[in-house]
């Protein structure tokens, strides 16, 4: 599954960020050697290492953690000079300087934001991801309902996102989760997530939890921003 957002009408921009998830390398296992060395590297000084991380990517560095507790520990500092490089060769100026990354006190949090954001290559044509990497906004396309998928799914666990729904809501504004089978654009303003069963959509005008193309309840009960005038 993956958290998803749709909406048919006016043309508000929405901003996503993970708010807690988690990294691995999907298909693949790594054995830790017994105790806390690995061999000469295991004993080399902290800097050092740490200096050899810095020029690793993220897959690279998820691997290097399950290497021995050594290893793990120093790379359990999120606000390292590894995950530091590692923002400043991944994340945009625009996308550090963006109010979502401002909010998150860590290298390591604003790098998982980014890896969990909305996807620019898994969505309507009538969408595109911002450069900060969070903001999608819809062009103004009449009788139309779009959205856009995030760019990692999951099969299991518990996981949550934060999600920013700027401007008005529009005839249909729909926030959720979906396979990859489910439809990312439809004719009509419809709501396009938990039209059937490969997606549950929240909508966010009439506060109805969706799926299948049945209404299952009212949740949350909250003050919803103004509907589309």
């Amino acid at each position: 599954m993956s958290v998803a957002a749709a909406r048919g009408g006016s043309s508000p921009c929405l901003g996503a960020a993970a708010a807690a998830a988690s990294c691995s390398s999907a298909g693949s296992s790594y054995a830790a050697p017994a105790g806390g060395g690995a061999g000469v590297a295991g004993r080399l000084p902290v800097r050092v290492l740490e200096h050899i991380f810095s020029y690793l990517e993220l897959s690279d560095l998820m691997r290097c953690s399950l290497v021995s507790w050594h290893w793990n520990n120093i790379l359990g500092d999120e606000n390292s000079e590894v995950w530091r490089s590692l923002s400043s060769r991944t994340l945009s100026d625009e996308a550090l300087r963006s109010d979502i990354l401002c909010n998150l006190p860590t290298y390591k949090g604003k790098l998982k934001a980014f890896q969990h954001a909305l996807s620019s290559h898994d969505c309507s044509r009538n969408v595109y991801v911002k450069k900060n990497g969070f903001t999608l906004h819809r062009n103004p396309i009449a009788q139309s309902t779009d959205g856009a998928r995030g760019k990692i799914g999951f099969t299991e666990g518990r996981h949550a996102w934060e999600i920013w729904w700027e401007g008005p809501l529009g005839t249909v504004a729909v926030i959720g989760i979906a396979t990859k089978r489910a439809a990312m654009q439809c004719q009509g303003y419809v709501a396009l997530l938990g039209s059937d069963d490969q997606s549950w959509g929240w909508n966010l005008v009439d506060n109805n939890l969706l799926h299948n193309g049945e209404v299952n309840g009212n949740f949350p009960q909250c003050n919803n921003a103004p509907k589309y005038q």
